[in-house]
């Protein structure tokens, strides 16, 4: 008899690999450098490389857990999944640096996929889809939320004026 060491890949979290997928490759898009073949190749092999990456690190039942492995972060420094996805069709770094923003964040959770561009952006989200429990998050600091409470920047959520 085998036991199993964590739980099994999910296929629920198809829909928000999807959602990150299909959001980094519209970034890719929209620049224009990058053909239609090459990013259907991209997003199956960056869908896999999520798929892989998160299995044994996706709690439906507690979904900030795991939340920063995660993580997709380009901060002056490019994310390894997205660069080793970028060289299987052809991207070198300097042309990832230029083809996506300098920084963004994007935040792969059950039930949730968020992002933001620049280090004091707005978060915003890409994909949320209800618990089938309810899920408590009280007293729960993710790093999401500590940017959200302006632990890390100022939240945008102010409307500051100035006046001569």
């Amino acid at each position: 008899m085998s036991q199993r060491r964590g739980p099994p890949p999910r296929a629920d979290m198809l829909p928000e690999i999807a959602a990150a997928v299909g959001f980094v490759s519209g970034l890719l898009r929209t620049r224009g450098c990058v053909s239609e073949q090459q990013l259907q190749v991209f997003s199956g092999a960056l869908r896999e490389a999520l798929a892989e990456h998160y299995k044994h690190h996706w709690f439906p039942e507690k979904p900030f857990k795991g939340s920063g492995y995660r993580c997709i972060r380009i901060n002056h420094k490019m994310d390894p999944i997205i660069s080793k996805v970028a060289s299987q069709i052809g991207l070198s770094l300097p042309q990832l640096y230029q083809l996506l923003p300098s920084e963004l964040t994007l935040w792969v959770d059950p039930y949730e996929v968020s992002y933001r561009i620049g280090e004091d952006g707005s978060i915003c989200v890409l994909y949320e889809a209800t618990a089938a429990k309810p899920v408590s998050s009280y007293g729960m600091l993710t790093c999401k939320n500590q940017m959200m409470l302006g632990h890390t920047s100022p939240s945008k959520n102010y409307i500051m004026t100035v006046s001569s």
